[in-house]
């Protein structure tokens, strides 16, 4: 996409996050690097390519699409030649029954190029914008499945009669080895299936291969017993650890250039029963934070922690356990922080999301630079917004008080139950009650549940026993109870949340429900949901808050308190997700039992 300097800075203005001055600012510096001033915003990060791309089409008029891999099939994609599609980023994802085709460009005002598309596939085109990486990573589709590749790698190495792991060679673990296209596309398939974590483990007769995907971990291939140890020491060349010590835990990490973009793989193996087991995390490094909107806040709680977030000082905590999304919400609301008047400085382990203008350290515990170090060393940046990782330990809790109480705004999480358990665990760690009192202004406990693929997502109507299935489930024992569910199902219809459904509910009960549908495509089977969302609960820190916090009161009488003030516990706002088409009751009953 070339955009003009002047169609840019309208473009800037338009997007309300740039003053009139930091656009100058942004002129000047472009004219001293002698750049474009659209390279320019680019190269620094100001503005990400998916935002900026929207904003440019909503100055032209040319429809925004967000395509994914599965909305592409491998026969439609090659009416135009690879050759061409690359050239001139065009993705051809699909024709009507009139024979009208849908065209997605990265840059639809290149009239040579759409002209030259027309002639291969036809005139009767209606064309769309979509940002660079989309593009790109459309055009992976050409490669077909990445299943049958690595099963074509597997059969040059599979040896029925081999029993024993061989030795390992060097050309066994060299760049070009059937190994090395193994781990190649092990890392593709993981990362088109929008996989976190890939499992290598070894079993009695085989190599288990597992992906996490939206949470859940599922097998998606086994390998010959007899490659194991190659595709080990091939995995720790890449890592930087020591091939020949097997006996004890390592941890390590490489980069990955996979689509145009860059991904950051952590290492762990681990001695196990079987042999060697390794753990690789995806870390997409271009990865951009979410606004709190798509993550899934609505109602009270949006306007909760939006108004704690807005205060000059004291603390927020999000809470949950590993892998509940606590990190993506604390970058959610740094994205609305993030202005040019105040100074944000974090301590991540490790930095997941990058966003300009934020200062962003890692923790380094090798080199000394914990948590409560990096905290220490943040609180003499002069900073307005300290974002802290997580806090572990007493020390960087009083710290995180402290700075509370000096008047910075602090963010963090605790691993903790749900929101009114995050209370006795700060007194736990030795916090007075009147510093916690003081100090905290919201506390959110949250889990993430899987979304409803929403082009094959199907309603139902449950039967009766269902209904009351979840009328106990979810303890709804009155028609009072259904009918503030039907009103919280209306509010957040009006927020957006399952935008443009009908209402699930009446004041009477439950009407229609929504459930997955498998589907299989050219990336492999699918289970009807993709990606996840969160659900939340939102604890304010009210006067009468601080009074049950400075007699000790127990974390039951904490949450009956905030559920009198309005708070939805997690499973209810899980509940309205559900019935607004988002996920499914299943899911919803899967994260939050206890």
């Amino acid at each position: 996409m070339h955009i003009s300097d002047g169609t840019l800075e309208k473009l800037l203005a338009q997007s309300k996050r740039f003053s009139d001055e930091d656009i100058s600012a942004l002129k000047s510096e472009s004219s001293r690097a002698h750049k474009p001033l659209y390279q320019h915003v680019i190269d620094k990060k100001v503005i990400d390519d998916k935002t900026l791309t929207k904003l440019f089409a909503e100055y032209t008029g040319i429809p925004y699409i967000e395509l994914t891999q599965k909305d592409v099939s491998s026969e439609l994609l090659k009416k135009i030649p690879e050759r061409i599609a690359r050239q001139y980023n065009a993705v051809l994802f699909q024709v009507d029954s009139s024979g009208l085709m849908h065209l997605a460009m990265e840059d639809p005002d290149d009239v040579q190029a759409v002209d030259f598309i027309q002639k291969q596939i036809g005139s009767n085109t209606k064309t769309y914008i979509a940002s660079h990486a989309n593009i790109q990573a459309a055009l992976e589709n050409y490669r077909g499945s990445v299943d049958q590749e690595l099963s074509n790698v597997i059969d040059t190495q599979r040896e029925e009669a081999v029993k024993q792991e061989e030795a390992v060679k060097d050309e066994d673990v060299s760049e070009n080895s059937p190994i090395a296209q193994t781990i190649n596309l092990l890392l593709e398939y993981a990362i088109r299936s929008s996989a976190s974590d890939i499992h290598i483990e070894p079993r009695e007769g085989f190599v288990e291969v597992r992906y996490r995907i939206d949470g859940i971990l599922k097998e998606v291939n086994r390998l010959p017993r007899n490659v194991h140890a190659a595709l080990i020491s091939r995995i720790k060349i890449l890592s930087n650890l020591k091939i020949d010590e097997r006996r004890v835990p390592q941890d390590g990490r490489f980069k990955v250039n996979i689509s145009g973009k860059q991904y950051a793989l952590r290492v762990s193996t681990l001695p196990i029963a079987d042999g060697e087991k390794v753990v690789m995390r995806i870390l997409d490094e271009s990865n951009q934070a979410v606004s709190l909107e798509d993550l899934g806040y609505w109602g009270y709680a949006m306007d909760s922690i939006t108004d704690a977030i807005n205060q000059p000082h004291g603390m927020v905590l999000i809470t949950g356990p590993t892998g509940s999304g606590k990190s993506t919400s604390l970058f959610g609301a740094l994205i609305q922080l993030n202005k040019i008047d105040v100074n944000i400085s974090t301590i991540e382990d490790p930095v997941e999301y990058r966003i300009p203008g934020i200062n962003q350290t890692q923790t380094n515990d090798a080199a000394g630079l914990t948590f409560a170090g990096g905290l220490r060393a943040l609180l003499r940046q002069d900073p307005n917004i300290i974002m802290v990782g997580e806090i572990r330990d007493a020390e960087t809790a009083n710290l995180a008080v402290q700075a509370a109480l000096t008047g910075h705004l602090v963010l963090s999480t605790l691993h903790t139950n749900n929101a009114a358990t995050a209370l006795p665990r700060l007194l736990d760690m030795d916090i007075e009650p009147f510093l916690i009192a003081s100090t905290v202004r919201t506390i959110v406990g949250q889990r993430l549940v899987r979304r409803l693929d929403k082009k094959t997502r199907t309603t139902y109507h449950p039967s009766d026993e269902e209904k009351q299935a979840i009328t106990h489930l979810f303890n709804l024992q009155s028609d009072r109870d259904m009918s503030y569910i039907h009103e919280l199902e209306k509010r957040a219809a009006a927020a957006g949340i399952g935008k443009d459904l009908p209402l699930s509910t009446t004041p009477e009960g439950i009407t229609t429900l929504y459930k997955a549908v498998d589907y299989e495509d050219d990336i492999g089977k699918h289970d009807g949901f993709a990606g996840r969302i969160g659900i939340y609960e939102v604890l304010n820190n009210s006067p009468a808050m601080q009074k049950l916090i400075t007699v000790n009161a127990t974390s039951s009488q904490i949450q009956n308190q905030a559920i009198s003030e309005g708070m939805l516990t997690m499973q209810i706002d899980g509940l309205i997700k559900a019935l607004r088409g988002e996920t499914t009751i299943e899911e919803v009953l899967r994260v939050t039992k206890e």
